[in-house]
């Protein structure tokens, strides 16, 4: 036995637990560094996103590069990553940055002129093609042209008929934006409710439900790339 050894057993009972506490908080000082800047998970409330992402999927949100913060604190610094066009993002919603996130598709860039039209989304001119959305967009809507600002961006929700999004409350500023999703780890068909924010009770049904009845997880999108 270590001469090391035989201190740390000889240490007074209290001086131990004290070790112990202390080791645990750096533990969980690091994961909650970790989960400020690298990942976090986010629960989809509504079909806005539909059916690229559906109510009950649990997605993992990666932060890598795009933002970082201070463990419950409003603090936080965008990083050098900016999002590309198509990619699903998460930001604080721009008009209230204390309501809860959303989820979105990134459709204009900065300097792009956009303009919804004919049914469609045309984007300096030129008719998008889009194969990831519900359905098509009532002909009859019509938006624009406007153009993007420096350091902002233009987001919808695939399901373009059922979406709150740029068309109604504008742009999404860079600084607004702090991830995007990278999986789907868990999805669990339960009404919309349950995934509000501060719903508990409601959430804990939802779980409750799905362990007893597992046809309610979506066996086929758990652990899903996105």
């Amino acid at each position: 036995m270590t001469a090391e050894r035989k201190r740390k057993e000889n240490l007074p009972f209290r001086r131990k637990v004290v070790r112990e506490i202390v080791g645990w908080l750096w533990v969980a000082a690091v994961f909650l560094l970790i989960n400020a800047a690298l990942g976090q998970a986010r629960v989809i409330p509504s079909g806005s996103m539909q059916n690229t992402l559906l109510i009950g999927d649990h997605l993992i949100m990666s932060r890598l590069g795009y933002d970082a913060g201070i463990p419950f604190s409003k603090w936080h610094v965008s990083l050098w990553r900016d999002p590309r066009r198509h990619q699903i993002v998460i930001f604080r919603p721009p008009a209230s940055p204390d309501d809860p996130d959303l989820v979105k598709r990134v459709i204009g860039m900065p300097g792009d002129t956009i303009e919804i039209k004919e049914g469609a989304v045309w984007i300096n001119g030129q008719r998008q093609s889009e194969s990831y959305i519900l359905e098509p967009m009532n002909p009859d809507q019509h938006f624009g042209p406007f153009q993007v600002p420096a350091k902002n961006y233009f987001v919808m929700g695939d399901n373009r008929n059922n979406s709150n999004d740029s068309r109604y409350w504008g742009f999404v500023p860079r600084s607004a934006i702090i991830g995007t999703p990278v999986l789907i780890y868990m999805s669990v068909e339960a009404p919309g409710d349950a995934w509000d924010t501060g719903q508990i009770r409601e959430r804990f049904l939802a779980y409750a439900h799905a362990l007893v009845n597992p046809r309610m997880v979506r066996w086929k999108r758990v652990f899903k790339p996105l």
